[in-house]
């Protein structure tokens, strides 16, 4: 009897023992990770007396609940409370949906094509761009700059493109796009800060989706450049020869095989859209603000009244706990984009 607990029935199943232990360990981290959303829970239905004289844990039984705090966020500060939540919806769901389907096509371009762009021409389209940036901020209304700007791009480039002797690669382009995470945001929030104010945006849920589809383009291009190369191209290749033009492939093939991977890269930046906090500081005023300025806002004017806390957070990270239990088949498949190739 004892050595039927350490003995193994096969070479996929652990031994009753070390099964137990795992199942042991598994609960144990399952409590620490799910205990703040309890203690969050708990604290929103608690009242300030029960946070401040000391910890209490049951409902029922070491005090009794009240719904004092979701009666002030939801009815006292009803809009207060409403059109950040609007704006936090309606900012992370649109920059997310233009970020997908930007960086989708991006990804699957640098997979299933060659490009070979000049470096010299690179680099006088970032020039043109820099000097229509520079006539924005002087005071040159930004249609014009911008027209200017893309006509002489093209002059030039079609002028001096075959001078040019060194070319990127799909390489080079995709660690590019990679790199502009790299920088920290609070290196260029000044300059995004003094282009929108140009533009005259600040404090739009505009300025917000075009930053947050921006920042998140990267990511999107990144993940689904992995995904897409796990795609058997053969596959592709069957498809043209039967009569399927490019744009047939990728709606009715490429883009079904990589469901797994399209829903875990939206709920990946759906979440750094919803949580973003500093671009939102520097861009948004009463009109735009979003959730985390609101939390924040609360807790710098009132200071730290957890109970009132709770209630925002938790109504901040329900949505997400919510849609990635819904797509957690999705999710469990995309995360292992590139997880086993050969």
């Amino acid at each position: 009897m004892f050595r039927r607990l350490f003995t193994s029935r096969s070479p996929l199943e652990p031994a009753p023992f070390w099964a137990g232990i795992s199942y042991l360990i598994l609960g144990f981290w399952a409590f620490v990770v799910l205990f703040p959303l309890y203690w969050l829970v708990v604290t929103s239905v608690k009242l300030p007396v029960h946070v401040n004289t000391g910890p209490v844990y049951l409902p029922f039984v070491d005090f009794q609940p009240s719904l004092h705090a979701w009666r002030y966020i939801f009815v006292d500060l009803r809009n207060d409370t409403l059109r950040p939540y609007v704006n936090t919806t309606v900012i992370a769901l649109s920059s997310s949906v233009l970020a997908l389907v930007l960086g989708t096509a991006a990804a699957y371009g640098l997979t299933r094509f060659t490009y070979r762009p000049k470096l010299g021409a690179v680099g006088l389209v970032i020039g043109w761009i820099g000097l229509a940036v520079v006539a924005v901020v002087l005071g040159v209304p930004w249609p014009l700059a911008v027209a200017v700007a893309m006509a002489l791009a093209v002059v030039s480039v079609s002028a001096l493109n075959h001078r040019f002797r060194r070319a990127l690669g799909n390489q080079d382009v995709a660690f590019w796009l990679i790199s502009q995470r790299i920088l920290p945001p609070v290196a260029v929030v000044i300059p995004i800060y003094v282009l929108f104010q140009q533009l005259r945006l600040l404090d739009t849920r505009t300025a917000l989706v075009i930053t947050y589809t921006a920042t998140n383009l990267p990511i999107v291009v990144w993940l689904m450049r992995d995904y897409f190369q796990s795609v058997p191209v053969e596959l592709e290749e069957s498809a043209a020869i039967d009569g399927a033009g490019r744009y047939q492939i990728f709606w009715l093939i490429v883009l079904p095989l990589a469901l797994p991977g399209l829903v875990a890269t939206f709920l990946f930046i759906l979440v750094f859209a919803w949580n973003e906090y500093l671009l939102a500081l520097f861009l948004s005023g009463a009109n735009s603000q979003t959730m985390p300025l609101l939390v924040a806002a609360q807790n710098a004017t009132r200071g730290p009244q957890w109970w009132y806390m709770s209630v925002l957070i938790l109504i901040m990270i329900l949505p997400v706990i919510v849609m990635a239990i819904v797509l957690e088949r999705y999710i469990a498949r995309g995360l292992l984009v590139g997880a086993i190739k050969g």
